[in-house]
């Protein structure tokens, strides 16, 4: 653990401490009330950056609460650990690694040097520009209409996320694909996909970074026998033709049949979940073209520099951080809402889901030594009109706190004629409308209505639901690259005020040791003595029924 910063434990103390006696008298507060008697509380608790507005009046806070939060940030030691991610340090220090994924979205690599990274989104762009011109040919000469993103957890849900939310976006040069991802491993996903793809014109991308991952090869093998069945005297070029790899593992991806000029490389230093800005990108590269993929990069590269540069008073991962460990840390509010009011980003829920829970699910301090507070709201969503319809009843007149983040982007930024995307310029207004009003009501309950004080109480409003406003200018992919940054860093910081490393998912590891012994009970029964009852009773029950 040589090379990580410390903090002050004497000054942490105190300032959590201080926290503790701000949050007793911040527990009576009600939003409605703050509003009232400051005027200027949207001006004091909103920040702008990067094309991206956070409001924060909205969170059951004060500047002083900020003045708090900063304070125990900077006993936590902050600037140093944040001086550590961007020169490479050892943060990630139960795997003995630097977290340097910011490095993929640096700009202005110098030809002639040594640069991997440089090399590898140049490898990539020349797989994406014969995709798209048609030069890419199956292994009977025909060129290729669908690609099947074959991955799980980061290898799925980050380029999925952005291929959809960013689907209007075209490349300027040639046809793209129909994209489609397979990640469950029990069939179900990619079965009745491939009844539907013609196996002449589909390409197959295997992305795994230790390329050993169980749902994705069980997945590959299926795709490999249904191409393999479809051209039997084609074995050789099926694979040539048919297979794109994107791994840290060359060497398992040419011992599973991946020709060398079929692979794309990352490496160890990036994580999962924070690796759509490498190769692992090719899905979104494929649906905005290699342009567009380059803007995502200098869109996060924007936010990282945001994050280095700007003062912590006016830094967006840093507050926002600060906001969530208020919340979680100081107000006992476990659980967080987010709420995109965009149909476009429909799968972001799902990817912050792994994106915080993964890094910051932890219950192990840098010391080995157990935490005794929560370390990470549990954290779910949906795209906002839907959830209205689903969950907002239990945010309005529940019995428990919630959380909300919504996220929108202020326009749409539409293409075409302006008589003919009229409606949906109006549909987009509803959308905003919306947003706008459930936050309002939900943080002024009653107070936002004209209320007589005759409604009954199966009718009325409590309030006092915090929450952050997001609006993106625009949802382009220099936007959506920012807002992806921010939350990236928005993890680190919290992680640095729990003492907590972020980068490592130890937790997800066991489960899928253990599966693969209970593949032997589930077959014959062997090894079941030694399991719980539960288990071995339903072991039992499957095996009945799957014999019967």
């Amino acid at each position: 653990m040589s090379g990580i910063p410390l903090h002050d434990v004497d000054a942490a103390r105190a300032a959590d401490q201080a926290l503790r006696d701000h949050a007793g008298q911040a527990r009576h507060w009600h939003l409605a009330d703050l509003f009232a008697e400051d005027a200027e509380r949207f001006q004091r608790l909103s920040l702008s950056a990067c094309g991206l507005l956070a409001d924060f009046s909205k969170q059951r806070l004060n500047p002083e609460t900020l003045d708090k939060l900063r304070g125990l940030a900077h006993a936590r030691g902050l600037d140093a650990w944040m001086r550590c991610l961007f020169e490479g340090g050892e943060v990630n220090w139960t795997e003995g690694r630097a977290a340097m994924h910011w490095r993929l979205r640096e700009p202005g690599r110098e030809e002639g040097k040594d640069d991997p990274v440089r090399d590898q989104l140049a490898r990539m762009e020349r797989m994406v520009t014969r995709i798209l011109s048609g030069q890419w040919r199956g292994c009977e000469g025909d060129a290729i209409t669908d690609v099947v993103n074959v991955g799980v957890g980061g290898s799925d849900l980050g380029p999925l996320m952005a291929s959809v939310a960013l689907h209007e976006h075209r490349p300027a040069n040639g046809q793209r694909p129909r994209l489609h991802f397979v990640s469950s491993m029990d069939g179900s996903q990619i079965v009745p996909l491939l009844d539907e793809l013609n196996p002449a014109t589909t390409l197959i991308v295997l992305s795994s970074k230790s390329f050993t991952t169980v749902d994705t090869l069980s997945n590959a093998a299926t795709a490999r026998y249904w191409l393999e069945q479809a051209f039997p005297d084609r074995n050789g070029a099926v694979l040539r033709c048919h297979f794109i790899g994107v791994s840290a593992m060359p060497e398992r991806m040419s011992e599973w049949g991946i020709h060398e000029d079929n692979q794309l490389l990352f490496w160890e230093w990036v994580g999962g979940r924070y690796s759509l800005w490498s190769t692992i990108g090719l899905p979104i590269a494929l649906t905005i073209g290699m342009d567009g993929f380059r803007e995502l990069l200098a869109g996060a590269h924007d936010l990282d520099r945001h994050f280095r540069e700007a003062p912590w008073e006016a830094n967006l991962p840093v507050l926002m951080g600060l906001v969530d460990v208020w919340n979680l840390n100081y107000l006992d509010i476990t659980a967080r809402a987010v709420l995109p009011y965009d149909g476009r980003l429909k799968h972001w829920p799902a990817y912050v889901e792994q994106l915080e829970m993964e890094s910051n699910g932890k219950s192990v301090d840098r010391d080995g030594e157990l935490v005794d507070y929560h370390t990470c709201p549990v954290i779910w969503g949906e795209v906002g009109p839907n959830a209205q319809h689903a969950f907002y009843q239990l945010l309005h007149q529940g019995t428990q706190p919630v959380a909300c983040e919504f996220i929108a982007a202020a326009r749409h930024g539409l293409d075409g004629n302006s008589a003919e995307l009229r409606p949906l310029e109006e549909q987009h207004s509803l959308t905003l409308a919306n947003c706008l009003a459930q936050s309002r009501l939900l943080a002024l309950g009653d107070r936002a209505l004209d209320d007589d004080g005759d409604t009954p109480a199966y009718k009325r409003y409590r309030g006092n639901q915090p929450s952050t406003t997001l609006l993106m200018d625009e949802l382009t992919p220099r936007h959506l690259g920012a807002l992806v940054a921010l939350y990236e860093h928005k993890v680190f910081v919290q992680a640095v005020l729990w003492g907590i490393n972020p980068f490592d998912q130890w937790g997800v590891e066991m489960g899928k040791k253990i599966a693969k012994d209970m593949i032997r009970v589930l077959e014959s029964g062997e090894g079941s003595d030694g399991l719980d009852a539960s288990t071995r009773a339903l072991a039992g029950y499957i095996r009945a029924q799957q014999s019967s």
